[in-house]
């Protein structure tokens, strides 16, 4: 038999009747836990795909890549939105659709062609290591527009983690060998920030949407609306899959299933649960991941200067994290 709860007597005012407040724990909520647990399958997944881009870029172009990714994801993701909402009976309707479609188009659409392209010419570990700027335009945009704060140290951080980006640069646009010209790895660089200035806006206009409607439902009417955009590259996505080998075939369905499918649902999850800001944070811990499994799988190391550079983006990341102490309140003395 469990004891019974403990009780407090509150001082009530002269007169009235004593009313005793029953004290209720509170534990350690288990919708947070859930909410960790699915920003840590998205870190570890995101991770892969850097790797998984990498390893079969020389079998798909940037426009297939994306085109079949997406393609299985939104085939995978039916199995489980379409029954909800044949039992729901409900769809966004009119407005509830301008946010959908711009998020479908900027992070699924524009986000993975760009990502791809730059994957051609860098390394899986400086294209994850490029894309940390997203995190610091996410915590700066949130501050804006979704009211989430804007501290003194979130600029701070910024300026270290973008000057770690800078770093970043400076050595992808040194050549790596003697004659090679460093045009296509600036290339790369700059499809890498503008695949991180896509997905940080559409991270602020996704926010709301994930209020509304289950994440799974969110995630999947975007990645069919990203799918569409693609359709333009279907004939070469056909040909390119007749020519690949099995096994780039096989990597790409895993990229559709995994850090598509289910990566960008957890994402969507863990989304509706904590601040955009501090959720895209979190994903300061994809790079150091990426640069592990790609030095496993496919023998790659960023540079040294690309390394330098993470360091720093990581101190960054550090600095937004801390809190900005209330100034101490000065005793007037008459």
């Amino acid at each position: 038999m469990s004891p019974p709860p403990a009780t407090f007597a509150l001082c009530p005012p002269p007169g009235s009747p004593r009313q005793p407040l029953t004290a209720t724990p509170s534990p350690a909520s288990p919708v947070k836990a859930l909410g960790v647990a699915a920003m840590a399958v998205t870190v570890v997944l995101w991770a892969s795909a850097f790797v998984g881009i990498r390893a079969i870029g020389p079998n798909f172009s940037p426009g297939s890549l994306t085109l079949g990714r997406l393609a299985i994801a939104a085939v995978v993701l039916a199995f489980l939105v379409l029954p909800q909402l044949w039992k729901s009976r409900t769809l966004p309707r009119g407005r509830d659709w301008l946010p959908i479609v711009a998020y479908g188009v900027m992070w699924f659409g524009g986000y993975n062609v760009a990502l791809n392209a730059a994957e051609h010419v860098l390394d899986a570990g400086t294209s994850a290591l490029l894309i940390n700027v997203n995190p610091i335009l996410v915590a700066i945009m949130a501050g804006i527009f979704l009211k989430e704060g804007f501290p003194r140290w979130l600029l701070i951080g910024s300026t270290v983690a973008f000057a770690g980006v800078a770093l970043i640069a400076l050595g992808s646009g040194q050549p790596r060998n003697a004659g090679e010209s460093a045009t296509a790895d600036l290339a790369g660089v700059a499809l890498c920030l503008l695949a991180a200035v896509l997905a940080a806006v559409s991270v602020i206009i996704q926010k709301p949407v994930v209020r509304k409607i289950p994440a799974a439902q969110a995630t999947w009417f975007g990645i069919v609306v990203g799918a569409v955009c693609c359709l333009p590259f279907a004939g070469q996505l056909v040909s390119e899959v007749q020519a690949a080998p099995p096994q780039a075939t096989w990597a790409l369905v895993y990229l559709g299933v995994f850090p598509t499918a289910i990566a960008f649902t957890t994402w969507a999850y863990a989304l509706s649960l904590v601040d955009a800001g501090k959720l895209a944070a979190t994903t300061y811990l994809v790079p150091g991941t990426t640069v592990l499994i790609s030095w496993l799988l496919l023998g790659e190391i960023p540079t040294a200067w690309g390394l330098v550079g993470g360091a720093v983006c990581l101190v960054g990341v550090g600095l937004t994290r801390r809190r900005t102490r209330p100034p101490r309140k000065r005793s007037l003395r008459g």
